[in-house]
């Protein structure tokens, strides 16, 4: 096996993407502007940006910052935010618990990875940069053992939170977690007085982590800032359907 260091050097080319972990400051600032772009600018988050155009907060400086390249554009297409249990160990606190109460997973501290600021410039929205950096993530969770992914999985309020709320209904029933991994929302969203009954769009992200053997944990926040109804997840490596970990796990 790899050390860190090693692994961390690594670039996988794919045609003209190359996808790994951000080795620079200015790697990671070019994630940053990313991120700034699509949530600022094009979903119209609120974000209290030191410097203009770019979306980093306290927990930026602990986390890996997974990104894929365009090589022949010469640009960053897209990214992921990884902090892992010795980093949030350090930092204090997963970048979840703003949202949730994850007291009912302490157990899992130890092998649980957080990601999220996962986002694909708008020309690059084909499915390709996705796939390469859910196989790099996979490979992120196999080499350093961890046996746990937790995240949110947001979306959009533009509607008031109607969609959101006939969503969470939607997927509630197959998809909750167990009683023992249940989280509980800090600005719970009321999903009762939002429901229409009408079908809801299942976002692509939030598609890929079920199909994949991901959990609801428990009732939709509302987050302020974005603006959005964030669903907590939660994903034992070991419920991997075997077509995600053929795919994903493949050598």
């Amino acid at each position: 096996m790899l050390h860190t260091q090693e692994w961390r050097a690594q670039r996988n080319y794919h045609q003209h993407y190359s996808v790994g972990l951000a080795l620079t400051g200015r790697e990671i600032e070019e994630a940053q502007r990313l991120r700034y772009r699509v949530f600022a600018d094009e979903l119209g988050a609120r974000i209290h940006a030191r410097t203009p155009g770019v979306d980093a907060d306290f927990y930026d400086p602990h986390c890996e910052h997974l990104i894929v390249r365009d090589e022949q554009m010469g640009k960053v297409v897209g990214t992921y935010r990884i902090l892992t249990p010795q980093a949030a160990h350090k930092v204090g606190s997963y970048y979840t618990e703003n949202e949730f109460d994850l007291t009912r997973l302490q157990h899992l501290r130890s092998g649980m990875v957080e990601v999220g600021r996962s986002c694909i410039h708008p020309d690059y929205r084909n499915g390709a940069v996705i796939a390469l950096l859910w196989g790099k993530l996979a490979e992120f969770m196999e080499r350093g053992g961890y046996r746990y992914l937790i995240g949110c999985a947001s979306i959009g309020m533009a509607d008031g939170g109607h969609n959101a709320a006939n969503l969470f209904v939607q997927l509630i029933d197959a998809h909750i977690a167990p009683l023992e991994y249940r989280v509980f929302a800090r600005d719970r969203l009321p999903f009762e007085r939002l429901v229409t009954g009408h079908a809801a769009e299942v976002p692509p992200l939030l598609k890929g982590y079920l199909r994949a053997g991901a959990w609801i944990c428990g009732d939709p926040a509302w987050d302020p800032d974005f603006n959005t109804a964030d669903l907590p997840l939660l994903l034992p490596m070991e419920r991997i359907s075997p077509r995600y970990a053929r795919h994903f796990l493949r050598n």
